[in-house]
Protein backbone atom coordinates (compact mmCIF):
# COMPACT_ATOMS: atom_id res chain seq x y z
CA UNK A 1 0.00 0.00 0.00
CA UNK A 2 1.18 3.86 -0.32
CA UNK A 3 0.83 5.16 3.25
CA UNK A 4 0.78 8.75 4.12
CA UNK A 5 2.92 8.98 6.85
CA UNK A 6 2.32 11.96 9.18
CA UNK A 7 4.25 12.90 12.92
CA UNK A 8 2.41 16.39 14.60
CA UNK A 9 4.31 16.53 17.50
CA UNK A 10 7.80 15.85 15.88
CA UNK A 11 8.25 15.21 12.29
CA UNK A 12 10.98 12.74 11.83
CA UNK A 13 13.44 14.94 10.00
CA UNK A 14 13.24 17.81 13.00
CA UNK A 15 16.40 18.70 13.43
CA UNK A 16 16.06 18.44 17.21
CA UNK A 17 16.59 15.17 18.50
CA UNK A 18 14.17 13.14 20.81
CA UNK A 19 12.73 9.87 21.35
CA UNK A 20 9.79 11.05 19.64
CA UNK A 21 11.43 11.55 16.65
CA UNK A 22 13.55 8.10 16.82
CA UNK A 23 10.11 6.55 17.28
CA UNK A 24 8.35 8.57 14.04
CA UNK A 25 11.72 7.05 12.24
CA UNK A 26 11.06 3.98 13.25
CA UNK A 27 7.61 3.32 12.50
CA UNK A 28 8.08 4.41 9.11
CA UNK A 29 11.15 1.87 8.45
CA UNK A 30 9.14 -0.78 10.42
CA UNK A 31 5.89 -0.10 7.88
CA UNK A 32 8.68 -0.18 4.61
CA UNK A 33 10.30 -3.36 6.20
CA UNK A 34 6.53 -4.79 6.29
CA UNK A 35 6.45 -4.18 2.56
CA UNK A 36 4.63 -0.66 2.24
CA UNK A 37 5.37 2.62 0.34
CA UNK A 38 5.52 5.27 2.94
CA UNK A 39 6.39 8.88 2.27
CA UNK A 40 5.80 11.86 4.88
CA UNK A 41 2.86 13.69 3.99
CA UNK A 42 3.46 16.90 6.20
CA UNK A 43 6.12 18.44 8.49
CA UNK A 44 4.22 20.65 10.52
CA UNK A 45 4.46 20.62 13.52
CA UNK A 46 0.94 20.27 16.06
CA UNK A 47 2.06 21.45 19.59
CA UNK A 48 0.97 23.47 22.48
CA UNK A 49 2.52 23.38 25.47
CA UNK A 50 1.14 25.84 27.59
CA UNK A 51 -2.78 25.77 26.52
CA UNK A 52 -2.35 28.58 24.69
CA UNK A 53 -5.77 29.39 22.94
CA UNK A 54 -4.00 31.82 20.14
CA UNK A 55 -1.48 29.42 19.25
CA UNK A 56 -4.18 26.48 18.70
CA UNK A 57 -5.99 28.76 16.73
CA UNK A 58 -2.67 29.69 14.30
CA UNK A 59 -1.91 25.89 14.27
CA UNK A 60 -5.75 25.08 13.02
CA UNK A 61 -5.24 27.66 10.39
CA UNK A 62 -1.85 26.57 9.32
CA UNK A 63 -3.32 23.21 9.47
CA UNK A 64 -6.17 23.84 7.19
CA UNK A 65 -3.75 24.94 4.43
CA UNK A 66 -1.85 21.74 4.54
CA UNK A 67 -4.79 19.72 4.25
CA UNK A 68 -5.86 21.72 1.13
CA UNK A 69 -2.23 21.20 -0.40
CA UNK A 70 -2.35 17.58 0.21
CA UNK A 71 -5.79 17.13 -1.27
CA UNK A 72 -4.56 18.73 -4.23
CA UNK A 73 -2.27 16.11 -4.95
CA UNK A 74 -2.31 12.41 -5.12
CA UNK A 75 -4.20 9.77 -3.07
CA UNK A 76 -2.75 7.51 -0.90
CA UNK A 77 -4.35 3.97 0.43
CA UNK A 78 -3.83 4.74 4.24
CA UNK A 79 -3.37 7.10 6.31
CA UNK A 80 -1.23 6.71 9.02
CA UNK A 81 -0.51 9.29 12.18
CA UNK A 82 1.93 8.79 14.99
CA UNK A 83 1.07 9.78 18.55
CA UNK A 84 -1.52 12.01 19.39
CA UNK A 85 -2.45 13.41 22.46
CA UNK A 86 -4.30 16.74 24.08
CA UNK A 87 -1.32 18.82 23.43
CA UNK A 88 -0.42 17.28 20.31
CA UNK A 89 -3.98 16.05 17.84
CA UNK A 90 -3.83 15.32 13.96
CA UNK A 91 -5.27 18.45 12.54
CA UNK A 92 -4.34 17.01 9.30
CA UNK A 93 -4.61 13.37 8.92
CA UNK A 94 -8.00 13.08 9.88
CA UNK A 95 -9.37 14.78 7.68
CA UNK A 96 -7.56 14.10 4.77
CA UNK A 97 -8.49 10.33 5.36
CA UNK A 98 -12.50 11.60 6.02
CA UNK A 99 -12.39 13.41 2.63
CA UNK A 100 -10.74 10.65 0.47
CA UNK A 101 -12.59 7.74 2.48
CA UNK A 102 -9.07 6.13 3.46
CA UNK A 103 -8.47 3.62 6.46
CA UNK A 104 -6.80 6.02 9.12
CA UNK A 105 -4.22 4.98 11.49
CA UNK A 106 -3.08 5.91 14.45
CA UNK A 107 -0.18 4.83 16.61
CA UNK A 108 0.65 6.12 19.72
CA UNK A 109 -2.84 7.66 20.76
CA UNK A 110 -3.16 8.77 24.36
CA UNK A 111 -6.26 10.26 26.12
CA UNK A 112 -6.28 12.27 29.52
CA UNK A 113 -10.20 12.74 30.58
CA UNK A 114 -9.22 15.49 32.87
CA UNK A 115 -8.08 17.75 29.68
CA UNK A 116 -11.82 17.85 28.45
CA UNK A 117 -12.23 20.95 30.35
CA UNK A 118 -9.12 24.08 30.75
CA UNK A 119 -7.16 25.15 28.22
CA UNK A 120 -6.71 22.39 25.82
CA UNK A 121 -10.65 21.02 25.72
CA UNK A 122 -10.41 22.14 21.69
CA UNK A 123 -7.00 20.22 21.42
CA UNK A 124 -7.63 17.07 23.44
CA UNK A 125 -11.84 16.72 21.61
CA UNK A 126 -9.76 16.94 18.11
CA UNK A 127 -7.60 13.99 19.67
CA UNK A 128 -10.48 12.21 20.82
CA UNK A 129 -12.27 12.45 17.76
CA UNK A 130 -9.24 11.29 15.63
CA UNK A 131 -9.34 8.33 18.10
CA UNK A 132 -12.78 7.12 17.39
CA UNK A 133 -12.25 8.05 13.69
CA UNK A 134 -9.44 5.46 13.72
CA UNK A 135 -9.82 1.79 11.72
CA UNK A 136 -7.20 0.50 13.76
CA UNK A 137 -4.71 2.22 17.11
CA UNK A 138 -1.41 0.52 17.60
CA UNK A 139 -0.42 1.23 21.55
CA UNK A 140 2.99 1.55 22.75
CA UNK A 141 2.13 0.94 25.89
CA UNK A 142 -0.95 -0.66 27.92
CA UNK A 143 -1.95 2.36 29.85
CA UNK A 144 -2.51 4.15 26.29
CA UNK A 145 -4.97 0.58 25.50
CA UNK A 146 -6.51 1.09 29.05
CA UNK A 147 -7.46 5.32 28.44
CA UNK A 148 -8.95 4.93 25.36
CA UNK A 149 -12.83 4.07 25.10
CA UNK A 150 -12.95 2.39 21.59
CA UNK A 151 -13.75 -1.51 20.37
CA UNK A 152 -11.31 -4.06 21.42
CA UNK A 153 -10.79 -5.29 17.91
CA UNK A 154 -9.29 -1.93 16.68
CA UNK A 155 -6.32 -1.62 19.47
CA UNK A 156 -3.31 -3.62 18.72
CA UNK A 157 -0.10 -3.92 21.34
CA UNK A 158 2.77 -2.99 19.38
CA UNK A 159 5.21 -2.72 22.68
CA UNK A 160 8.11 -0.25 22.26
CA UNK A 161 10.98 -1.01 19.17
CA UNK A 162 14.00 -0.14 17.43
CA UNK A 163 17.14 -1.44 14.93
CA UNK A 164 19.08 -2.65 16.78
CA UNK A 165 21.77 -2.82 14.46
CA UNK A 166 24.00 0.36 15.85
CA UNK A 167 23.69 -0.86 19.19
CA UNK A 168 25.16 -4.38 18.13
CA UNK A 169 27.99 -3.74 20.02
CA UNK A 170 28.41 -6.41 22.84
CA UNK A 171 27.92 -6.88 26.75
CA UNK A 172 29.48 -4.06 29.01
CA UNK A 173 32.17 -5.36 30.71
CA UNK A 174 33.24 -3.47 34.23
CA UNK A 175 36.64 -3.25 34.42
CA UNK A 176 39.10 -4.82 36.79
CA UNK A 177 39.71 -2.35 39.53
CA UNK A 178 38.15 0.60 37.72
CA UNK A 179 35.22 2.90 39.10
CA UNK A 180 31.53 1.77 37.58
CA UNK A 181 31.03 3.72 34.40
CA UNK A 182 27.33 5.41 35.11
CA UNK A 183 25.93 6.57 31.45
CA UNK A 184 22.78 8.93 31.45
CA UNK A 185 21.52 10.41 28.07
CA UNK A 186 18.45 13.18 27.91
CA UNK A 187 17.85 16.34 26.60
CA UNK A 188 18.82 19.25 28.84
CA UNK A 189 15.12 21.30 28.87
CA UNK A 190 12.88 22.42 31.88
CA UNK A 191 10.12 20.26 32.89
CA UNK A 192 10.08 16.52 33.11
CA UNK A 193 14.16 16.35 31.66
CA UNK A 194 15.63 18.75 33.98
CA UNK A 195 13.42 17.35 37.19
CA UNK A 196 14.97 13.56 35.74
CA UNK A 197 18.74 15.38 35.78
CA UNK A 198 17.74 16.98 39.56
CA UNK A 199 16.63 13.56 40.73
CA UNK A 200 19.75 11.95 39.15
CA UNK A 201 22.17 14.16 41.12
CA UNK A 202 20.12 14.05 44.59
CA UNK A 203 20.72 10.24 44.32
CA UNK A 204 23.94 9.78 43.49
CA UNK A 205 24.60 11.14 47.03
CA UNK A 206 23.42 7.91 48.42
CA UNK A 207 25.56 5.76 45.95
CA UNK A 208 27.91 4.52 47.78
CA UNK A 209 31.18 3.03 45.76
CA UNK A 210 33.89 3.76 42.83
CA UNK A 211 31.94 5.32 39.57
CA UNK A 212 31.66 8.09 37.40
CA UNK A 213 29.43 9.25 35.42
CA UNK A 214 28.96 10.28 31.34
CA UNK A 215 26.00 13.04 30.60
CA UNK A 216 25.25 13.03 26.94
CA UNK A 217 22.92 15.78 25.71
CA UNK A 218 22.87 19.51 25.80
CA UNK A 219 19.50 22.19 25.61
CA UNK A 220 18.53 25.51 26.88
CA UNK A 221 18.61 23.89 30.64
CA UNK A 222 22.43 23.14 30.52
CA UNK A 223 23.55 25.65 33.72
CA UNK A 224 20.86 24.05 35.76
CA UNK A 225 22.02 20.19 35.02
CA UNK A 226 25.66 21.18 35.63
CA UNK A 227 25.22 23.00 39.15
CA UNK A 228 22.93 19.86 39.96
CA UNK A 229 26.12 17.76 39.69
CA UNK A 230 28.95 20.79 40.41
CA UNK A 231 28.70 18.86 43.80
CA UNK A 232 30.64 15.59 42.40
CA UNK A 233 33.30 17.73 40.56
CA UNK A 234 35.68 15.24 38.03
CA UNK A 235 32.92 12.45 38.84
CA UNK A 236 31.04 14.04 35.94
CA UNK A 237 31.74 13.91 32.17
CA UNK A 238 29.44 16.14 29.56
CA UNK A 239 29.77 14.84 26.26
CA UNK A 240 26.92 17.46 24.90
CA UNK A 241 24.81 16.84 21.76
CA UNK A 242 25.39 13.90 19.22
CA UNK A 243 24.05 12.32 16.41
CA UNK A 244 22.42 9.08 17.23
CA UNK A 245 24.95 7.19 14.96
CA UNK A 246 27.20 7.90 17.86
CA UNK A 247 25.17 6.79 20.38
CA UNK A 248 25.76 2.88 19.80
CA UNK A 249 29.80 3.83 20.91
CA UNK A 250 29.01 6.16 23.81
CA UNK A 251 26.59 3.02 25.29
CA UNK A 252 29.48 0.48 24.64
CA UNK A 253 32.01 2.64 26.72
CA UNK A 254 29.76 2.68 29.79
CA UNK A 255 28.91 -0.51 32.04
CA UNK A 256 25.42 0.70 33.66
CA UNK A 257 22.58 3.17 32.52
CA UNK A 258 20.56 4.92 35.08
CA UNK A 259 17.91 7.47 34.83
CA UNK A 260 15.00 8.50 36.95
CA UNK A 261 12.32 8.72 33.73
CA UNK A 262 10.46 11.75 35.49
CA UNK A 263 7.19 11.42 33.58
CA UNK A 264 8.73 9.38 30.60
CA UNK A 265 6.00 7.48 28.71
CA UNK A 266 8.68 4.50 28.05
CA UNK A 267 11.88 5.72 27.62
CA UNK A 268 13.51 5.07 24.18
CA UNK A 269 16.83 5.63 26.00
CA UNK A 270 16.63 2.60 28.01
CA UNK A 271 15.42 0.61 25.34
CA UNK A 272 19.08 1.38 23.88
CA UNK A 273 21.23 1.10 26.19
CA UNK A 274 19.64 -2.65 27.30
CA UNK A 275 20.39 -2.84 23.11
CA UNK A 276 23.79 -2.40 23.63
CA UNK A 277 24.40 -4.70 26.80
CA UNK A 278 24.04 -2.41 29.32
CA UNK A 279 21.48 -3.03 32.43
CA UNK A 280 19.12 0.32 33.43
CA UNK A 281 18.29 1.45 37.05
CA UNK A 282 15.11 3.42 36.25
CA UNK A 283 11.86 4.72 38.22
CA UNK A 284 9.16 2.41 37.47
CA UNK A 285 6.95 5.23 35.61
CA UNK A 286 4.11 5.13 33.20
CA UNK A 287 5.50 2.70 30.68
CA UNK A 288 8.77 1.85 31.70
CA UNK A 289 8.23 -1.73 33.08
CA UNK A 290 7.28 -2.50 29.61
CA UNK A 291 10.86 -1.66 28.25
CA UNK A 292 12.92 -2.87 31.49
CA UNK A 293 12.37 -6.50 32.68
CA UNK A 294 13.07 -5.20 36.87
CA UNK A 295 15.47 -7.66 38.53
CA UNK A 296 16.21 -9.45 35.19
CA UNK A 297 17.55 -6.80 33.07
CA UNK A 298 17.79 -4.38 35.71
CA UNK A 299 16.33 -2.33 38.31
CA UNK A 300 13.26 -0.28 38.66
CA UNK A 301 12.64 1.78 41.95
CA UNK A 302 9.71 3.56 42.77
CA UNK A 303 8.97 6.62 41.06
CA UNK A 304 10.61 10.37 42.75
CA UNK A 305 12.31 8.21 45.20
CA UNK A 306 16.18 9.44 45.07
CA UNK A 307 17.22 7.68 48.14
CA UNK A 308 16.04 4.37 46.85
CA UNK A 309 17.01 5.17 43.26
CA UNK A 310 20.87 5.86 44.19
CA UNK A 311 20.86 2.59 46.52
CA UNK A 312 19.89 0.53 43.74
CA UNK A 313 22.34 2.48 41.72
CA UNK A 314 25.09 1.56 44.45
CA UNK A 315 23.59 -2.63 43.68
CA UNK A 316 24.93 -3.18 41.03
CA UNK A 317 28.23 -1.00 41.40
CA UNK A 318 29.33 -3.05 44.12
CA UNK A 319 28.71 -6.39 42.29
CA UNK A 320 30.22 -6.13 38.91
CA UNK A 321 28.97 -9.92 38.09
CA UNK A 322 25.24 -8.61 38.52
CA UNK A 323 25.53 -5.78 35.60
CA UNK A 324 27.27 -8.06 33.64
CA UNK A 325 24.59 -10.78 34.09
CA UNK A 326 21.64 -8.24 33.44
CA UNK A 327 23.34 -6.94 31.13
CA UNK A 328 23.61 -9.92 28.76
CA UNK A 329 19.66 -10.57 29.77
CA UNK A 330 18.87 -7.04 28.24
CA UNK A 331 20.76 -7.48 25.33
CA UNK A 332 19.44 -11.24 24.48
CA UNK A 333 15.59 -9.86 25.41
CA UNK A 334 15.85 -6.82 23.10
CA UNK A 335 17.21 -8.80 20.08
CA UNK A 336 14.32 -11.47 20.98
CA UNK A 337 11.70 -9.44 21.44
CA UNK A 338 11.92 -5.83 20.75
CA UNK A 339 13.49 -5.45 17.01
CA UNK A 340 11.73 -3.20 14.27
CA UNK A 341 11.72 -6.39 12.76
CA UNK A 342 9.04 -7.54 14.58
CA UNK A 343 7.57 -4.82 14.80
CA UNK A 344 7.42 -4.50 10.86
CA UNK A 345 5.12 -8.40 11.53
CA UNK A 346 2.93 -6.61 14.17
CA UNK A 347 1.99 -3.71 11.77
CA UNK A 348 1.83 -6.15 8.45
CA UNK A 349 -1.00 -8.02 10.45
CA UNK A 350 -2.50 -5.13 12.08
CA UNK A 351 -3.32 -3.52 8.78
CA UNK A 352 -4.06 -6.66 6.72
CA UNK A 353 -7.45 -6.16 5.53
CA UNK A 354 -7.57 -2.22 5.72
CA UNK A 355 -8.20 -0.64 2.12
CA UNK A 356 -10.06 2.05 1.11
Amino acid sequence: MKIAFYAPMKSPDHPTPSGDRRMANLFMQALRLAGHEVELASRLRIYDGVGDAAAQARLVGQAEQEVARLLAGTRPDLWFTYHVYHKSPDLIGATVARHWALPYVLAEASLAPKRRQGPWADFHARAEAAVQQAARIFCITQSDMECLDVEPDRLVHLPPFLDVVPFNVGPACVPLGGPVRLLAVGMMRAGDKLDSYRQLADALVHTVGDWTLTIVGDGPARDEVRSAFRRFGDHITYIGAIEESRLGAVYAAADLYVWPAVNEAFGMALLEAQAAGLPVVAGRVRGVPEVVRDGVTGLLVEPDDAVALGRAIGRLVADPALPREMGDAAARWVRRERTVVQAAALLKQGLTGLRA
